[in-house]
């Protein structure tokens, strides 16, 4: 861990926010995966750093999805979330939620809001098929970590309301869903935050990524137009 604390920093010339490698981190957490999402200014996240091995990625994506999980309720409530055995929780916890991480061989998740004060960055999240606590040893590491994520984002000027809009909006790994939104608020006439709703329920009632469907809106494979029932991926609607 003192090694991945080393290199949070992104060298010089290095795109990414955040240096160290999370697959590295998560060995060092005694975790399969970590996964780092950041809020813009409308609320919405951006994931920012994630392992490639294991399913943090299609867990992060569906919280996005969803709007639920564990990162949403760290988020909401600024406080840490840990759930070491997923199959004890309720059903109507997460209810959309946990049937797809039962299906993805989640076991536990832990999350760690960044903060500020008050202000919540975002959150990080950990994820293990094993169900289980986090070690005394591993809880220290996450919380260690998490603030250190914290100052290397403040130190950079990450975190400032230009994150999710940053330079190049293009490298975003949901920069089509924030293109998609913005199209769909024109087409249906309806606010942002509307449309982002109305893309996540097309986007589940079909069961595709939520980044699948925003692509075929961009490319104008699919339409939002407030005039009649939802529209199926030719743009059609359906009467």
């Amino acid at each position: 861990m003192a090694a991945v604390l080393q290199s949070l920093h992104p060298a010089r010339g290095d795109r990414g926010l955040i240096g160290s490698d999370p697959e590295v981190c998560a060995r060092a957490l005694g975790v399969d995966g970590v996964a780092l999402s950041l809020l813009s200014s409308d609320q919405a996240s951006e994931l920012v750093w994630v392992s490639r091995d294991g399913v943090s990625g299609p867990l992060e994506d569906l919280q996005f999805t969803l709007g639920e999980g564990p990162g949403v309720d760290a988020v909401a409530r600024g406080a840490v979330v840990l759930e070491p055995d997923l199959t004890r929780l309720p059903a109507d916890r997460w209810p959309m939620l946990l049937p797809e991480l039962a299906s993805l061989g989640v076991g536990a998740v832990f999350c760690f809001p960044l903060l500020v004060g008050r202000v919540c960055l975002g959150a990080l999240t950990l994820q293990r098929r094993q169900v289980g606590p986090l070690s005394e040893a591993g809880m220290d590491d996450a919380l260690i970590l998490t603030g250190a994520l914290t100052a290397v984002l403040l130190d950079g000027g990450a975190a400032s309301d230009a994150l999710m809009a940053t330079e190049r909006p293009s490298d975003l790994y949901r920069a089509a869903v924030h293109q998609a939104t913005g199209m769909i608020s024109v087409q249906a006439e309806i606010p942002l935050a509307q449309a982002l709703l109305r893309l996540r329920a097309y986007a589940y009632r079909h069961g595709r990524p939520i980044l699948e469907a925003a692509e075929d809106v961009v490319a104008r494979r699919l339409d939002f137009r407030n005039d009649g029932p939802e529209p199926d991926v030719a743009g059609r609607k359906r009467g």
